[in-house]
């Protein structure tokens, strides 16, 4: 008995060990935060949703990601009201895709229906929005109730905050993070830094990749004419305006 009752704290530290290291390896198994911070009516926003983002859907980088969408984008918030860099059509359109995340929180729900909305917008039918619920089957009532409603509001502002606290701040849309990494003006290259950043076993998409710059480098980087910025006022340029080639359009899975 007193053998055992000396072995008694080794086999306690062994087991801690054995639990640390499981976190670790649980952690660097875990999946990357992606955080998409837009606005519904910025052409580059839309274009980079339609274009670019549904791919994670089909290359196999959904796995590997833990992605969050942000509608809000250069809004301000002054007394409660919330102005938008394209208008009230913008600052509604932000609305009813916040309540959109809020109905379904299931990422391949909401993003189905945002894609559809912001495919819309690079299309210049956006008013046709509410064509989105019959395409998908999807009941437009709790979105409906959400954007009438002070729910709507209050998530825009949700969004507004969580937008307003980022560090370093965004300078313009669409703003993406990877890691906590801001991406500046490669967003586009964004995949390569999920697979960078994924401790697991990289998905097959990663292979073809080429290693993204480091941070210091896109810090210092100016901005170009594909993004929206805080101060460029009521824009309302066109995907392929200043002579930039029109994003190829990716559907998300089982679209038709």
């Amino acid at each position: 008995m007193a053998a055992i009752r000396r072995f008694r704290p080794a086999l306690l530290l062994a087991a801690i060990l054995l639990l640390a290291a499981g976190a670790v390896e649980g952690k660097k198994g875990g999946k990357v935060d992606v955080a998409l911070y837009y606005e519904s009516l910025c052409p580059y926003s839309a274009m980079f949703v339609v274009g670019s983002l549904a791919k994670v859907f089909r290359d196999g980088l959904l796995d590997a990601v833990d992605l969050s969408l942000v509608p809000y984008g250069n809004a301000r918030v002054k007394d409660g009201k919330i102005s938008c860099q394209h208008g009230s059509e913008e600052c509604f359109l932000n609305t009813v895709e916040a309540c959109a995340i809020d109905a379904w929180p299931d990422l391949r729900v909401h993003f189905r229906f945002i894609y559809c909305v912001e495919d819309l917008v690079v299309n210049h039918k956006q008013r046709e929005w509410e064509s989105c619920f019959g395409k998908l089957n999807l009941d437009p009532k709790p979105v409906t109730d959400c954007y009438k409603g002070e729910r709507g509001h209050q998530l825009s502002l949700k969004y507004g905050r969580q937008t307003d606290a980022l560090q370093p701040p965004h300078k313009y849309v669409p703003w993406v993070v990877v890691d906590g990494q801001p991406l500046y003006e490669d967003y586009e290259n964004f995949e390569a830094y999920i697979c960078k950043a994924y401790k697991g076993h990289p998905p097959k998409v990663c292979e073809g990749l080429a290693r993204p710059p480091t941070p210091t480098v896109l810090e210092v980087a100016e901005a170009g004419n594909r993004v929206s910025y805080y101060d460029s006022g009521d824009i309302r340029l066109k995907p392929d305006e200043d002579g930039h080639a029109k994003i190829k359009k990716v559907v998300p899975d089982d679209d038709d």
